[in-house]
C-alpha cells in the first residue's frame, strides 16, 4: 500500500508533503510530485500536510482519480523518467518530465515547486 498525489498538485507542487516525509520518497516532477510506490511505507504523513488536498491512500483513491494510481508507479518506470528506485528524492532532485497524462493536463493553479 501507498500514497498517491494526484490532480491537487498539478502545476502547485507546494512541497509542504516533500518536507515532512520521513523515508524522502516524494519525487519533483516537471508539473507535479509523484510519491514512489516501492519507497513509500504508508505512513500517511503527508497526506494532512498537503494544502490542496492532492494526496490520497490508494485503495481509499476517488473513482475519477484512479488512473493516478498508475501514473505515480509509471513515473518511474523506463518510459517516462527511468529513474527506477533511487532510494531517495533527495539525491535525485527535480526532473523535468512528467507522466504523459500530466503533461497534457490543462494548466492550472500558480507553480510552487
Amino acid at each position: 500500500m501507498a500514497y498517491v498525489i494526484t490532480t491537487g498538485c498539478i502545476d502547485v507542487k507546494d512541497g509542504a508533503c516533500v518536507q515532512c516525509c520521513p523515508v524522502d520518497c516524494i519525487y519533483t516532477g516537471g508539473r507535479t510530485l509523484y510519491i514512489h510506490p516501492d519507497e513509500c511505507i504508508d505512513c500517511g504523513v503527508c497526506e494532512p500536510a498537503c494544502p490542496t488536498q492532492a494526496i490520497y491512500e490508494d485503495h481509499r483513491l476517488p473513482a475519477p482519480l484512479r488512473p493516478f494510481l498508475a501514473i505515480n508507479r509509471e513515473f518511474f518506470g523506463a518510459q517516462v523518467s527511468a529513474l527506477g528506485s533511487p532510494g531517495g528524492a533527495a539525491d535525485v532532485g527535480a526532473v523535468t518530465c512528467d507522466h504523459p497524462v500530466v503533461a497534457a493536463w490543462p494548466a492550472q493553479g500558480a507553480s510552487g515547486g
